[in-house]
């Protein structure tokens, strides 16, 4: 019989909840900020598509994250500066990123304060109406200018599952311009839980190498694998003795290193989050500004144990949506 623990009060805790102690009453992991090295901002919740699977729960109707503006972004870019934060790349993410009106004055402000830039998206028509604009950053800036295209698998039936028919083909149209266009290109796949990831990725080369692409398949930036992410999964709580059984460190997962900026709707202005994947528990939102946001983050939801300590994976995988 599971051990529980109760509140003064006598309420017992339940699992993820308490910041400081776990459900048998052991002391809760916590992850400090070692180092501010990568800086997530959400454009908004808002997507082309509805996917299935999506742990933010973009689609066309959702606006809880509304669209960030120029401004909110150069406020971070600015706080950066002056504070010399050692921040080495910028990541942008949504939703879709290319249905932010304001997105192409975004990646240029990122890019001319010179920090490598990276982009999610799902290659799709959003990013097709602006082929001219990112072929012209792409001229000035290069290869610090990254986009990684999320293919949820290399099988276009398993993909169109979760995210509608035709899905697959329109999201290869935008692969066959990115790869023609000279992009730093990357991929964000999904491993299904009775695939082994060798797999996995020998699917998505034979997919994409018949269609002229290549990428280092063995690499984990070009082609990222991140694990299922089930919103009623029901893994084991992490610890503080979780680190020494599981041979990990804390400065591995993904806060340690990075933060995210959103704007919330109807908010006066932006906030900054623990990190991508925990979007709209208020637990986890950290203060205004990056300074007030360096402070640790318990790892007291379900998405630290199944995606970042168990799974592994990070969005912002070594440099590094």
């Amino acid at each position: 019989m599971q051990q529980t623990t109760r509140e003064p009060g006598g309420r017992t805790i339940g699992k993820f909840e308490h910041p400081a102690v776990t459900a048998k009453g052991e002391r809760r992991a916590a992850v400090a900020l070692k180092r501010l090295e990568t800086l997530w901002f959400n454009t908004g919740t808002l997507c082309n598509i509805t996917c299935s699977n999506c742990y933010i729960e973009s689609s066309p109707k959702n606006d809880q994250l509304a669209y960030l503006t120029l401004a909110d972004v150069q406020a971070s870019l600015d706080e950066i500066r002056r504070d010399g934060l050692p921040v080495t790349l910028i990541g942008l993410t949504g939703g879709e990123p290319f249905m932010n009106p304001q997105i192409i004055a975004i990646l240029q402000a990122v890019l001319e304060a010179g920090h490598e830039t990276l982009v999610l998206t799902n290659a799709m028509r959003p990013m097709m109406r602006h082929r001219a604009a990112l072929l012209r950053l792409r001229q000035a800036h290069g290869a610090r200018l990254r986009i990684r295209v999320s293919l949820d698998d290399y099988r276009a039936v398993v993909h169109d599952a979760e995210r509608g028919p035709g899905a697959f083909a329109k999201a290869m149209d935008g692969l066959r311009f990115l790869a023609g266009g000279g992009f730093r290109l990357e991929l964000a796949g999904r491993r299904l839980a009775a695939d082994a990831e060798a797999g996995s990725r020998e699917g998505y080369r034979r997919t994409l190498a018949a269609e002229g692409i290549a990428l280092d398949w063995d690499d984990p930036v070009s082609l990222v694998v991140f694990p299922e992410m089930r919103a009623d999964a029901d893994p084991p709580e992490i610890t503080e003795a979780c680190w020494g059984i599981l041979h990990k460190s804390p400065d591995d997962v993904m806060c340690a290193s990075a933060r995210m900026v959103v704007r919330r709707k109807g908010a006066a202005g932006p906030s900054v989050l623990a990190c991508t994947l925990i979007a709209y528990d208020p637990a986890f939102e950290l203060g205004a500004t990056l300074e007030e946001a360096a402070r640790p983050v318990p790892l007291n939801h379900r998405f630290c144990a199944t995606f970042c300590v168990l799974g592994g994976a990070a969005c912002g995988a070594a440099t590094p949506a």
